[in-house]
């Protein structure tokens, strides 16, 4: 979805004027740094105005022109043994100033990057995360293809962390990540064709101009490969997601938080939808969903064509948030083609899914759907603590 930099201009200084940090997880950093926070001037980039023309692979790069993007991948991945993780790999890129500086040193960079890695053992009832951030530059962090590498193949990467392309056209790629007692090692393979969010993938977040992202998802990604934990090795299968987004723009000073729904349906079907929750307890219309058929082809759901209603909630022992645990999504007949609404159920695959180790605290886990579909996705939920106006 509209996905975020959680440490905001805080990372930007670290990452360009320090020297790379990593969380393990645990709340200690290993840095060598001194934090400042400069003012980020948006004059110049470039903003969400109108679709954009899309040309892949060159759109899974970098974006330079524009403040910020990311790139994020989720899955529901089984052992041979029927035993069941669920997994995030997200690298967010964010810059000082637009394009790419020329420069005679190996060191100096506009640009900065922070990368989240989460595994959830289901059946293990562990979650591990650890998070990374670096400067763009040496070789440390970065995104191809981008403005003077157009003919790159896709790869973006921050130390070790890294997706990439495994032929031309990127319909293979593979991510390899390792945190200090777990890791994956997976291949993906492109099924459907890319689903262009919002209106041909701009994707409004309020009624002011640029006020929105360029937004595209590959919502089915076979994948095969190995995860470790604590020394173990698992031969995994299942699918994964992708959204891709970029964007210089404020979600607003009355956002609270948002909550997301990505959803992979075992009749070949996906859906994903949310909601923008503000200050004042109500919700913002202008975020709304997309459902994609069997053969690829897309429906863009419009804020009344669905609903979605809390059944339960969860108090975490670590921040003493209280999030949403459980949901009852209900979308409009019409979309489905169906004479009754269509009814899903989604219940997290493990409570403690919540990422509380950076700037900002947030719950994104592992689901299962149920009621009229059956099959499995990935919920994430912000500002259950702090709000995050200020920080997109």
């Amino acid at each position: 979805m509209w996905r975020f930099l959680l440490a905001g201009l805080a990372v930007i200084s670290v990452a360009v004027f320090g020297f790379s940090m990593v969380d393990r997880g645990n709340g200690d950093v290993e840095a060598s740094a001194v934090i400042t926070i400069p003012d980020v001037d948006i004059t110049g980039f470039t903003r969400a105005l109108e679709p954009r023309d899309w040309t892949f692979p060159r759109d899974h790069g970098a974006h330079t022109d524009y403040q910020l993007e990311w790139w994020y991948y989720t899955g529901n991945l089984e052992a041979e043994d029927g035993r069941h993780f669920g997994f995030q790999f997200t690298i967010f890129r964010r810059a000082l100033s637009p394009g790419l500086i020329n420069t005679d040193s190996e060191w100096r960079t506009n640009q900065a990057y922070m990368a989240h890695f989460s595994l959830s053992d289901i059946e293990g009832g562990e979650f591990y995360h650890e998070e990374r951030y670096s400067r763009g530059a040496a070789g440390l962090a970065g995104a191809l293809p981008n403005e003077n590498q157009p003919d790159a193949d896709y790869r973006v990467w921050l130390d070790d962390w890294e997706a990439s392309a495994l032929n031309d056209d990127a319909t293979l790629t593979q991510i390899n990540a390792h945190g200090s007692d777990f890791g994956i090692n997976i291949m993906l393979e492109q099924i459907k064709p890319v689903a262009l969010q919002g209106i041909d993938g701009l994707s409004a977040k309020s009624d002011e101009p640029g006020n929105a992202s360029q937004y595209y998802t590959l919502s089915r990604l076979a994948t095969e490969g190995t995860i470790t934990i604590a020394g173990e090795t698992f031969t995994i299968t299942g699918n994964t997601w992708m959204d891709r987004e970029f964007s210089t723009s404020a979600l607003g000073d009355d956002a609270q938080g948002w909550d997301w729904f990505a959803m992979q349906f075992d009749d070949g079907r996906e859906l994903v939808l949310g909601q923008i929750r503000l200050n004042d307890g109500t919700t913002r219309r202008a975020y709304s969903g997309t459902m994609i058929y069997e053969d690829g082809s897309t429906y863009h759901l419009d804020f009344d064509e669905y609903s979605i209603e809390v059944t339960d909630t969860w108090e975490s022992p670590h921040t003493g948030a209280v999030y949403p645990s459980g949901w009852m999504v209900t979308v409009d007949g019409a979309v489905v083609d169906q004479p009754d609404d269509l009814e899903i159920i989604i219940t997290p695959l493990m409570l403690d899914q919540e990422l509380n180790s950076g700037d900002i605290a947030y719950w994104e886990g592992a689901v299962q759907l149920s009621g009229d579909v059956s099959g499995y996705g990935y919920t994430e939920l912000t500002g259950y603590i702090d709000a995050i106006a200020g920080r997109f």
